[in-house]
């Protein structure tokens, strides 16, 4: 009779746990934590702070639908092995066959996240905020079945908080932002319309990392400071698109979205182990995203996968004629894609990194499929003024963003404004300083001078990559996680960042494909058959 009431007392314990029962986020003292970190061997992780002085977990569950309460371990353990680490035409498939409901999707994921960022031991501070009509939302769509299995529809989609959604605040992770309701951004209206459901908005590096110097990667007073979920306080979690690529990473929805200016979206892709994307710059708009450069910044896919980060990237591409750089959608051929291989591919690898055991053994797989090797050094190249490009372009574009989408203080005009704004409670606001924030404010750049740097550093980049390229007719340039992102971004070329395995230390580490602009179909079909062959993408443990 004692077994029986002990096996009793487990199964309550397994499966009674609900949302309306399940544990609350209570903040804890951190000092201990932070003491630990003070000698960590990289000074960006001897953190200052790590939860979030403004943004209560607790808020993120309160206006949804009480049909939630019902959604219990049981449940959840049912359906992990239709939707961890499944693809987008896996989850259709199972959608279309009444395995799975959109409704019930979604229901995983908000279980997840409050699972995994409710918990002391194992919260990433990867999530700002969730969509409150996520549910009645899943279940409009569950009115209907997607047209085909690589389709955006019904699936669920965070947004870096710096990418407007008129059903949250905005952050871009500044405490200025907080209750900043802004209509749309372009790329939220093409998600929409291709039928992707808005689960939440993710945590980043505050103004896109373009605001204090040597702060810690995905820190945001809003947010907190994002861990990685394969080492919380051990490895940094990339930045600045931080919480898109923890939470992607940690299964807590199917894709995301990032931004990157210079390594945002490739940087926390590589150590978070998953893929991303950086387009060529016109190819996805910037409208409605909160800026810090015209000239460099864009949005982009990141996902656990290939074939997922093409299926965003396709929903989101189009023309935008209040985005001065827009350029058509140019088409993806999936089918191409699919069936590609490495065999006679040309692609450039630097000398310089072959020291690097993960990359050499990506390239020892990659001739042994057939591909085609050409070592080289790249020529030496001038990059001096490339910050100047970012601080005249914010200078500008972040007052324009301000008066044109945000309902925050009418006063607060400029760069200046909200440097005195972060003064007035600094501890909270601006813990590791303003340091580029006041440098942007000093910059005396000339408008002569803006348009020639812009001139050189294009022409700079390009070549930086071109000579090899053109010399060896190549199809990309292999390089590792976001080590020439710079580069790339000057020169208008995309990247697309795959898993190619993990350090000795258990450091995700990515192998990065850079091609000519507008090369994002050679650039997935390399990339797809890379990620095939190796699979190299192992999910964090815990």
């Amino acid at each position: 009779m004692k077994n029986y009431y002990f096996y009793f007392l487990v199964l309550l314990v397994l499966f009674g746990c609900n949302f309306k029962n399940s544990t609350e986020w209570i903040s804890y003292n951190e000092d201990l934590e932070i003491k630990t970190n003070l000698d960590h061997s990289n000074e960006r992780m001897r953190f200052k702070l790590i939860q979030s002085k403004y943004n209560d977990k607790n808020n993120w569950f309160k206006e949804l639908n009480s049909d939630i309460y019902g959604f219990n371990e049981e449940n959840y353990e049912n359906l992990k092995s239709l939707i961890l680490e499944k693809d987008i035409p896996s989850i259709q498939e199972n959608i279309i066959s009444g395995k799975l409901s959109y409704e019930k999707l979604v229901l995983f994921y908000l279980y997840r996240i409050k699972k995994i960022e409710f918990n002391q031991s194992t919260y990433l501070n990867s999530i700002i905020s969730i969509n409150p009509n996520i549910i009645e939302e899943a279940r409009e769509k569950d009115k209907k079945k997607p047209d085909s299995t690589f389709s955006l529809y019904g699936i669920p989609i965070l947004l870096k908080d710096n990418i407007n959604y008129e059903g949250l605040p905005t952050t871009a992770g500044s405490a200025l932002l907080k209750e900043n309701i802004a209509e749309n951004s372009f790329v939220t209206k093409k998600l929409k319309a291709s039928g992707a459901l808005i689960l939440g908005k993710t945590n980043l590096s505050e103004w896109a990392y373009y605001f204090c110097i040597g702060c810690p990667l995905g820190y945001s007073a809003i947010g907190g400071q994002t861990l990685n979920p394969y080492g919380r306080k051990i490895f940094e979690s990339g930045g600045s698109s931080s919480g898109s690529g923890a939470a992607i990473s940690a299964n807590l929805s199917s894709v995301s979205l990032g931004s990157e200016t210079s390594g945002s979206i490739l940087s926390p892709s590589s150590l978070n182990s998953i893929v991303g994307l950086k387009p060529t710059i016109g190819l996805v708009s910037r409208t409605g995203i909160v800026p810090i450069s015209s000239t460099l910044d864009t949005s982009g896919p990141m996902t656990k996968n290939v074939i997922d980060n093409v299926i965003v990237f396709n929903s989101i591409m189009g023309f935008d004629s209040e985005d001065k750089y827009s350029k058509e959608k140019i088409e993806i051929d999936i089918n191409k894609i699919t069936n590609s291989s490495l065999k006679g591919v040309r692609l450039g690898v630097f000398k310089s990194l072959l020291n690097e055991p993960l990359y050499k053994e990506a390239i020892e797989k990659i001739k042994e499929a057939g591909g085609i090797i050409f070592e080289f050094d790249p020529p030496k190249i001038d990059f001096s003024g490339f910050r100047k490009i970012l601080d005249v372009d914010m200078k500008k574009e972040l007052p324009e963003y301000l008066s044109s989408y945000s309902k925050v203080d009418s006063a607060i005009k400029n760069i200046s404004d909200i440097i005195n704004y972060n003064l007035q409670d600094s501890l909270k606001r601006s813990p590791y300083g303003q340091g580029i924030f006041e440098g942007i404010v000093s910059d005396d750049t000339s408008i002569e001078e803006f348009k020639m740097l812009k001139v050189k550093l294009k022409k700079e980049g390009k070549r930086f990559f071109d000579e090899s390229i053109n010399k060896n007719s190549l199809d990309a340039i292999l390089s590792i996680n976001n080590y020439h992102a710079a580069y790339a971004a000057a020169a208008y070329y995309p990247c697309l960042t795959i898993p190619m395995g993990y350090r000795d230390s258990g450091l995700p580490t990515n192998l990065t494909f850079i091609g000519p602009s507008f090369s994002e179909n050679k650039l997935y079909q390399l990339g797809f058959a890379y990620e095939s062959l190796t699979k190299k993408r192992i999910p964090p443990l815990n």
